[in-house]
């Protein structure tokens, strides 16, 4: 079968869900057995999304081989299982940096670089996937932003192109919105007129529609937008507010998005195999999962998207563990001594969460306190874990000045140090300890136990500091053992304490590694341990 070529753009407004519906794309055609991929074309200039603030971008999210990425990878990788890399993630910046790079060693003989025919054509090249030694049947391309935006319209130029070389191999599916106005009691199908209309003055006609509405819409407003917009009726579909994301791809399958994928494409109407049946059987875990458990995330972005890939990973879990999780955010700068039993004491689990720079970081330690010392179930991830060792060898060792080297450079203590290979770095993107590394698990640890016995794991990292090991005795004939350490260079990946009900800290970011039908089994675990001994609520 020769690849076919699926391009998701957007418009009216931005944040319409133009991931989830690549992913439902992608995971309604895996269930009929094709080969997928999904990548992102950001049209921001950053080569990356690694030195963006969160609130500016949500979460940064890393791939296997090391990548910082968009948050949408996450919810490709949650949805399909496919394990992402550098290759399905694509900005304007680095379009622009590889053809500048090619210009500065004179590939092109000389000639005047401009933005058509030499910045579409590299586009189009990585659309196409041209270096990628890759089988697949589908390759779906999501375009950030809106459809008008000045720095999409390369892009837009690029799928226009690709549109007339590729035929029936390429299909457009257009996001919009449908709103609602309550003063006139109507859903409004005028801005998804004007979005299509801005599309097609780029050259570009939809293939099928996909409209954005929080109001069910019946066919006679389908038959309006097909009409005007010259969409067949069965390529104009609805995404409506769904109680979770997970329902879209079944909601999508219902309406039949992917069998007008399939009919566009001229490709073969294979049926939807029983690879899709453990999708119904999570979604009936999620609605039979009442019971709720409440977890405290510490952390100082006061921003859902902050920590995507925790909040699922944690929503995951509980479904796993038949419980719905009620995540409660505690910003970190706001904790004190004298309110932390407010903030944390009626929760069944606490996650000390990830980030970088000082802001807030008293905070989480303090709530590693709170955790360790009214043993409460405690997870701490990358930062996270950095804050429990801080804590531990204030409180425990007794060294009071005792910080990272990142937060103070005058510590007598620094238990947390920069990394040996980060010390002559300047630069601040993609210089990290970023991607999959080994770590090898301590047979008696309860992360041992957690992994189902695996004695070497993989997970990704983002971080450029680490557990001093000139501490490493002192914390082990403390309580703290040092349970998990990179084969390679000795790095303590992962602390915990025995003696407590789960009281665990991890270096890597396993929330990366979550997926719909393989939750990770750290989150499990966790989840597992705040159930146990918790009164779970209706």
């Amino acid at each position: 079968m020769q690849t076919k070529y699926i391009f998701v753009t957007g418009g009216v407004v931005s944040s319409l869900g133009k991931g989830i519906i690549s992913a439902s794309i992608g995971k309604l055609l895996q269930a009929r057995g094709y080969k997928v991929t999904i990548q992102k074309f950001d049209p921001y200039i950053n080569i990356d999304p690694g030195t963006l603030n969160p609130y500016e971008h949500g979460e940064c999210y890393v791939t296997e081989d090391g990548f910082e990425t968009d948050l949408d990878l996450g919810h490709y990788e949650r949805f399909t299982g496919i394990r992402t890399t550098r290759n399905n993630s694509i900005t304007t910046g680095r379009i622009y940096q590889t053809v500048i790079e090619r210009e500065r060693r004179g590939d092109y003989l000389g000639k005047t670089i401009q933005v058509v025919p030499h910045i579409t054509d590299e586009i189009k090249r990585r659309m196409l996937r041209e270096r990628s030694d890759e089988e697949l049947d589908f390759v779906i391309t999501e375009v950030g932003g809106t459809i008008g935006d000045i720095e999409s319209a390369p892009f837009m130029e690029a799928i226009r192109q690709l549109r007339w070389q590729l035929g029936r191999n390429a299909v457009c599916v257009h996001l919009t919105y449908v709103p609602y106005l309550k003063a006139a009691d109507e859903l409004k199908t005028k801005p998804t007129q004007h979005s299509v209309k801005e599309l097609q003055s780029m050259g570009i006609q939809p293939d099928i529609l996909v409209l954005r509405t929080e109001r069910h819409l019946d066919d006679g407003v389908r038959q309006k937008v097909a009409s005007f917009c010259n969409v067949d009726l069965d390529c104009v579909v609805q995404s409506e507010d769904m109680p979770s994301i997970y329902e879209v791809p079944v909601s999508m399958q219902q309406q039949g998005l992917d069998a007008a994928i399939l009919k566009k494409t001229a490709s073969g109407a294979r049926d939807v195999e029983g690879a899709f049946s453990s999708w119904y059987a999570f979604l009936d875990k999620q609605r039979k999962a009442t019971r709720e458990v409440h977890i405290g995330l510490v952390g100082k972005y006061a921003l859902q998207d902050a920590y995507k890939s925790i909040r699922e990973s944690l929503n995951l879990a509980g479904i796993y563990n038949d419980v719905k999780t009620r995540i409660h955010f505690v910003n970190s700068e706001d904790v004190t001594a004298e309110n932390v039993a407010t903030l944390l004491g009626d929760m069944a689990g606490i996650i000390i969460c990830p980030g970088f720079g000082q802001r807030g970081t008293e905070g989480k330690i303090l709530a590693a306190e709170y955790g360790r010392t009214h043993d409460i179930p405690t997870f701490g991830i990358c930062l996270g874990m950095q804050m429990m060792v801080i804590e531990f060898a204030r409180n425990v060792l007794g060294y009071q000045d005792a910080n990272s080297r990142e937060m103070s450079d005058s510590t007598t203590h620094p238990v947390i140090d920069l990394m040996e290979e980060q010390k002559t770095v300047t630069n601040m993107g993609g210089t990290m300890r970023l991607g999959a590394y080994e770590c090898e698990l301590q047979k008696d640890s309860r992360v041992y136990e957690a992994y189902g016995e695996k004695t070497l794991i993989s997970e990704r990292h983002r971080h450029r500091y680490e557990f001093n090991n000139l501490y490493k005795e002192e914390y082990e004939a403390a309580g703290m053992q040092c349970v998990g350490i990179n084969p390679a260079a000795n790095l303590v990946e992962i602390v915990e304490i025995p003696n407590k009900r789960w009281y665990i800290g991890t270096q890597f970011h396993p929330e990366y590694s979550s997926t719909v039908l393989h939750p990770h089994p750290l989150f499990m675990d966790f989840i597992k341990e705040c159930v146990t001994t918790t009164n779970l609520t209706n």
